[in-house]
């Protein structure tokens, strides 16, 4: 297992992206448990506030990620330093992106149903983080052999062919299979082919006197919801504690 991890993790550099992947979910993990104490009335944390002025967890959130982002970029991967700086910057990250619905909306959405954001953005961080550590790049690069990486041409070519399925699928309305083409391109092949949502630009643009893919798509998002919207809502509830009703508790805890 040494050997493993020092020629697969430390060798390499990624030592650092593996302390910060760390950090940022047991920052996200304890952030989320101690808030959902405070929402109930448990425990001996409490709402930080100065001069009457309630302060979210994302503001030291965005300190931790500067320092942490900017120490990183100037340390070595290989020195303590670099280890350090992940660490700050995870644990910066995982503050900030706990409270990412209130930064998109500029509200304290935090409990409600627009706060599940937050936890699905950690989702993703998280999983496409996980997907570079295990050696996916992104646009399909790890797919490429030395040679093929040699010829500009054909490395200029399968980076735009994999941009124009990651385009596809983002104008068809699906942004999280767009998110991890990224990394995985089969994933954004499936979404390109695939009809689009109805809402999305694509079904607008294109779909507009195709009566029957427009109805095929509405009914295929249909069926796509309600078979897995249950799932991540149970799923949120689960990590973010949505599903904790506290009466007269409407302040958001940090």
């Amino acid at each position: 297992m040494g050997h493993w991890f020092s020629r697969n993790i430390v060798e390499p550099g990624k030592l650092p992206m593996l302390l910060a992947l760390t950090s940022f979910i047991v920052t996200f993990l304890v952030t989320r448990t101690v808030v959902r104490l405070i929402r109930a009335g448990k425990g001996p944390f409490g709402n930080v506030s100065s001069g009457g002025l309630h302060i979210h967890h994302v503001v030291p959130g965005v300190v931790l990620t500067i320092i942490g982002g900017f120490g990183a970029v100037g340390s070595d991967r290989h020195g303590i330093g670099g280890a350090v700086f992940a660490v700050v910057f995870g644990i910066g990250a995982g503050l900030v992106l706990d409270e990412f619905a209130l930064i998109l909306h500029l509200d304290d959405v935090y409990w409600s149903d627009e706060g599940r954001k937050s936890v699905e953005v950690v989702v993703l961080t998280a999983a496409l983080v996980g997907l570079t550590l295990s050696g996916f790049s992104p646009l399909g690069v790890n797919d490429m052999t030395a040679d093929e990486r040699q010829n500009r041409a054909t490395f200029i070519l399968t980076l735009a062919v994999n941009f124009l399925f990651i385009l596809i699928t983002l104008v068809k309305g699906k942004f999280r299979m767009a998110v991890m083409g990224t990394l995985i391109p089969f994933v954004a092949i499936v979404g390109a082919v695939r009809l689009a949502r109805p809402a999305s630009w694509w079904s607008r643009r294109f779909y507009g006197r195709r009566h029957r893919a427009r109805a095929r798509s509405r009914l295929r998002t249909y069926r796509h919801d309600k078979r897995w919207n249950r799932i991540r809502r149970r799923t949120q509830d689960l990590i973010g504690g949505f599903q904790e009703r506290v009466p007269g508790r409407g302040s958001t805890p940090s």
